[in-house]
């Protein structure tokens, strides 16, 4: 299969400037996984300038070929919906070389800084330099001050235009307190317009469309309001249990490592107010306002709108599945959630009253994200005996991010034949089926933007702020409590306690 045949018709509408990529972590899974297969993919479209480098730091003793030959394995391994090119990864993989080295140690930094000075010259990388850091949350700090006190946070003298960025994955923060402290350590390097916070659910394509839905269609955004809907749901179900992830996840928990960073933005997208112009600054404000206008509960509000779960041993499928508490590295007694339900509402006018909720959890019966708007019913139930006695079907706009992107309306017709009986269909629209082409993964999108210097996509250091700031008083009320854990059993929808959530509402989760 020739490489043109596969070629995006706008392949060179946003190439990258010539630069530097440095990823710390560079023998870790991520990399492996995400980050080379993604930048192999940029070269792949055209998207990468000839003055191209990567960088791998990491502790792992190597040599440049080594280096290329386990990169060139995982590329071959992880590249989804595209053919490995050797032609092509003989000349991507002239521009990766690796600087083995301790973040521990400050004369790391220095070797690095000559380093990037030699791939310079050789590469014509203007000076600009993107710091990826794809390590342990707790050495992001660290990391990001060995670079300033090596002048690595600063283009070198004669090069006025160059840039210096920097990236790191969440969480950002443990807390709110933590989240400051970090802030203000990253800050103290490197200026806010330079400091990439990632969220790769940004970066989905469906995510990213609901800008376009909402704003690039005049039938929708009238009724994007308290008026006509009733509720949203935003739901981030796995599968699968924490597989081999337990020790991390028993200190993080559901709540913390989906809802505060991940699904707070989704609704943040869902939810904020028309932007004055699609640019960085203007859209992150409009989602910064949001994530403010959260109602913060107080303590004693938290027991009525916010869910705690863990899974027991149940069934996934034909498998048996261990409870949270079996798996390998979790304490037998751990009271990790698992799974989080929350009721937010937004104090502003357009959401006054509309209630969000949020749900997410390991060991569910599927693999599926999704916003599910429900609008409100229509005012004269008309055919209510044509749907056999129930309420009026409401319209449900559903916005699918996995496993398979997209777009679904649901509304009531007519089913054929005599008399009015009334059923719901859908209308759908399918990324793959409808424009025919690959979708970039989220990756792909957000290396291409931080070395753009588009930072659209991107948590601010307001939004992170915001979005602790409205899980805190549910993980200090939740400190407080002893759980009866595990209280779902693997291969269910959750606990009881997240249904009993809405019925308070007068309403019930969708069952994907």
């Amino acid at each position: 299969m020739s490489i043109e045949g596969l070629e995006d018709p706008l392949r060179f509408s946003k190439k990258a400037p010539p630069c530097a990529v440095v990823i710390y972590g560079a023998n870790g899974d991520l990399t492996k996984r995400k980050l080379m297969p993604a930048l192999y993919r940029l070269a792949f479209e055209g998207r990468l300038a000839p003055g191209f480098a990567v960088v791998g730091v990491s502790r792992t003793a190597m040599s440049n070929e080594e280096f290329r030959e386990r990169m060139r394995e995982s590329v071959k391994k992880f590249l989804e919906d595209s053919p490995f090119d050797e032609q092509l990864w003989v000349s991507f993989a002239q521009g990766l070389t690796y600087v083995a080295g301790d973040v521990g140690e400050p004369e790391s930094y220095g070797v690095l800084a000559k380093h990037l000075e030699a791939v310079a010259a050789e590469r014509q990388t203007e000076g600009n330099v993107l710091f990826y850091l794809s390590t342990q949350p707790s050495q992001y700090a660290q990391i990001a001050e060995g670079l300033g006190s090596a002048g690595l946070n600063h283009a070198p003298a004669g090069t006025s235009d160059a840039w210096r960025r920097i990236v790191i994955e969440k969480p950002f923060g443990h807390d709110l307190v933590s989240a400051g402290v970090l802030n203000s350590r990253l800050q103290a390097v490197f200026k806010e317009r330079d400091i990439y916070r990632i969220d790769h659910y940004l970066g989905k394509e469906t995510v990213q469309n609901i800008m376009a839905f909402r704003f690039g269609n005049g039938i929708f955004e009238p009724l994007w309001n308290r008026t006509y809907v009733d509720h949203v749901q935003i739901t981030a179900a796995e599968s699968i249990g924490v597989e081999g992830r337990g020790a991390y996840y028993q200190e993080a928990g559901a709540l913390r490592d989906m809802i505060q960073n991940h699904l707070l933005q989704v609704l943040a997208t869902v939810a904020m107010e028309p932007a004055s112009s699609f640019t960085s600054d203007a859209v992150r404000d409009e989602r910064a306002k949001l994530l403010r206008a959260i109602r913060i509960m107080r303590p004693d509000q938290v027991a009525d709108n916010a869910v705690a779960g863990q899974y027991g041993p149940g069934r996934a499928g034909s498998e048996q599945v261990p409870g949270f508490r079996q798996e390998k590295g979790v304490d037998p007694r751990a009271s990790t959630d698992t799974y989080a339900a929350v009721t937010f509402l937004v104090d502003n006018w357009r959401w006054s009253g509309v209630p969000f909720y949020i749900r997410t959890g390991k060991a569910l019966p599927k693999r599926v994200t999704e916003i599910a708007i429900q609008f409100r019913t229509a005012p004269l139930a008309m055919f209510r005996k044509a749907t056999a006695g129930a309420e009026t079907i409401p319209n449900v706009l559903i916005l699918r991010i996995q496993p398979e992107e997209g777009i679904s309306l649901r509304f009531a017709s007519k089913r054929p034949g005599s008399g009015m009986q009334i059923r719901p269909v859908s209308m759908d629209f399918n990324y793959g089926s409808s424009f025919g082409e690959r979708s970039p993964s989220a990756y792909e999108t957000l290396l291409l933007d931080a070395i753009t210097g588009d930072a659209t996509l991107y948590t601010r250091q307001d939004m992170v702020d915001a979005s602790w700031t409205a899980v805190q008083p549910i993980l200090d009320y939740w400190a407080t409590q002893k759980f009866d854990f595990p209280n779902y059993a693997a291969g269910t929808w959750g606990p009881a306690a997240s249904d009993e959530m809405l019925r308070r509402w007068g309403h019930e989760w969708r069952r994907p």
